[in-house]
């Protein structure tokens, strides 16, 4: 763990904060433990009271009070005790059901606040992380502080309790003893102290090892198909065993910690009950202490040390609980750069005029992607990108879409900077279909209408007709409601491709952007693309990158991009005529190229 990361209080006040909204409910949780735990230790203080009575009789503690009998003393007792169990039964049930729902309750918010939180980083901080990871934050590091709130902080309340509530009895019985019985108490909290600084690290460790093991299981699953046809099973598995062995390992070093804890704090508690013992005995013996109060000391020994043999299983959840807290607050605390400005406008209906103005992009790594980009395209046109792997074709959509800020220029819609404009007006009126499509588990019904919930089935079916997907829909075991699986994989990828065009149409965008929408699919599924792109681009600007050159010969303006530049701008045939890399790459594809 760096040097500079919090402590584990300093992450526990870190989540006090976060949960200030919650600070009556703890209070009441916490109030409950505490009366629970003076409810729990009464019953001794009765037991000392009732071998007082049985010894002194009409001179015990009670007949001091008023009540003489003895019989009467001990029914009075017995009283005592049925209404003591009783208030500890309720406010045991009280604190589980305050600590327990307030375990979920803040697991909940704080889940479903990170989940949020993180829907609006920037893409480029997605591209440096792994996503097995964020699961592991967003799960189970969530679901270890919901443990720790369940029992942990229940835990340390009612030590903490015990220690105050039995040490004011011992001191009023007897100084002495007291003193004597409470030297150990140091050396437990000094091993507490040494304990949490040696795990907190280990913790971490283990933490990061668990993000990394989520992230090579999410890696292996989502890419069996690539595994087996490789026949890397073995090599895999043999990669997921490194990892599991060094989180097995990671715990190992935290486990060698938390269990020398333990035998220390035993060895701590024998010294005081021995004290307790053996130097009470013989005052009572000297007649300087009561037998009731020396029982009642012998009892309350074991309620004040041998509770503080869990200490070290606490601090042990604890510890857990605080690095994996550390990591969602860390998480939470991450700001998105590409953000909302403080004057945004509000994006009115779009007409689809775009604008590269001097445009300059690189990523955080330096590496340049665009330079020097200025073009135009009018509303209701269709215009293609095409160009070299790495040229930054896909880069310039991602800017329109404002997934990316330009280093230095504007990308202007409608003559507006869309810097200037808020993101969510800006993206509802912006259909995209990647390459890398994206379907959801669910039904195809619900993917398509992923853009607009609301849309009747007629909108639906629609949108499905104009991708050309209806037919083969209607096909699909269960037509509309056929499930397709995660990411969609129980369809081709043509099907795949299709419904996810059908998707944007259902949007009805003004701004469509096409970006490698036909690079994985077979002859047959391209031209019904194609004939859908020519239906779907009346009255709305398209922007396509397309390696098939074959998808965009229609197009109104076709875009040639070699290292970041426009080199050639034009029609298709125009382009041919220029005789430039347009041509030759057309010339390769149509078999031209000798």
């Amino acid at each position: 763990m760096p040097a500079s990361a919090p402590s584990s209080f300093q992450t526990l006040l870190r989540l006090l904060r976060y949960t200030k909204n919650h600070r009556g409910r703890i209070a009441w949780a916490s109030a409950c433990s505490v009366i629970n735990k003076l409810f729990d230790v009464a019953p001794e203080i009765l037991i000392g009271i009732a071998i007082d009575v049985v010894v002194s009789r009409e001179a015990s503690f009670l007949a001091g009070l008023g009540v003489v009998d003895p019989g009467a003393q001990l029914t009075l007792l017995g009283v005592l005790t049925l209404f003591i169990w009783m208030g500890e039964s309720l406010f045991e049930y009280l604190y589980l059901l305050a600590w327990r729902n307030l375990a979920q309750q803040i697991q909940h918010e704080l889940r479903i606040e990170t989940v949020a939180h993180v829907q609006q980083l920037d893409m480029a901080w997605f591209e440096d992380r792994s996503s097995g990871n964020l699961v592991s934050i967003l799960n189970d590091d969530i679901n270890q502080l919901e443990r720790f709130l369940n029992g942990g902080a229940n835990s340390l309340i009612q030590v903490a309790t015990t220690l105050l509530a039995v040490g004011a009895v011992f001191f009023v019985i007897s100084p002495l003893i007291a003193t004597l019985a409470i030297l150990p108490i140091p050396v437990i909290i000094a091993g507490a102290f040494w304990f949490q600084r040696r795990a907190q690290p280990l913790y971490a460790d283990v933490r990061e090892r668990v993000g990394a093991l989520a992230a090579r299981l999410q890696n292996n699953i989502s890419g069996i198909a690539t595994i087996r046809s490789f026949t890397a099973e073995s090599r895999e598995v043999e990669a997921l065993r490194l990892e599991s062995q060094a989180y097995c390992d990671a715990n190992r070093r935290a486990i060698a910690v938390a269990s020398a804890f333990i035998p220390v704090i035993r060895m701590a508690i024998l010294a005081g009950f021995l004290v307790t013992f053996v130097v009470g005995g013989k005052m009572a013996l000297a007649g300087t202490l009561a037998a009731g109060s020396y029982g009642l000391l012998v009892f309350l020994t074991q309620r004040l040390l041998w509770p503080m043999t869990g200490l070290a299983e606490t601090v042990d959840l604890f510890e857990r609980a605080m690095a994996s807290t550390r990591r969602v607050l860390d998480l939470l605390s991450i700001q998105a750069r590409i953000v909302d400005a403080a004057d945004a406008v509000v994006m009115p209906a779009l007409r689809g005029d775009l604008e590269f103005r001097d445009v300059y992009f690189s990523y955080s790594n330096g590496t340049p992607v665009l330079s020097d980009v200025s073009l135009s395209v009018r509303a209701g046109t269709t215009v293609a990108f095409v160009g070299p792997t790495g040229s930054g074709k896909s880069t310039l959509l991602k800017l329109v879409l404002r997934f990316f800020e330009p280093v230095s220029g504007a990308v202007l819609v409608d003559g507006t900077p869309v810097s200037s404009v808020r993101m969510h007006d800006l993206r509802s009126q912006m259909g995209l279909v990647s390459q890398d499509v994206y379907l959801f588990q669910g039904t195809v019904r619900e993917n398509i209408a992923f853009g607009r919930p609301g849309a009747t089935e007629a909108d639906i079916v629609a949108a499905a007709q104009a991708a050309e997907a209806h037919e083969f829909i209607l096909s699909l075991p269960q037509g509309y409601d056929t499930v397709v699986g995660e990411r969609g994989q129980k369809l081709s990828g043509g099907q795949r491709q299709r419904i996810s065009i059908a998707r944007a149409i259902l949007k009805n965008p003004p701004i469509l952007i096409l970006d490698e929408a036909t690079s994985a699919v077979d002859n047959e599924t391209e031209a019904a693309i194609q004939r859908s792109m020519r239906r779907i681009s009346v009255n709305r600007t398209v922007l396509v990158v397309a390696h098939r050159l074959s998808t965009i010969v229609h197009a109104d303006q076709i875009i040639v991009l070699e290292n970041g530049r426009v080199t050639e701008n034009g029609r298709h045939d125009e382009l041919l005529a220029q005789g430039g890399t347009y041509a030759a790459l057309w010339s390769v594809q149509t078999g031209q190229a000798g």
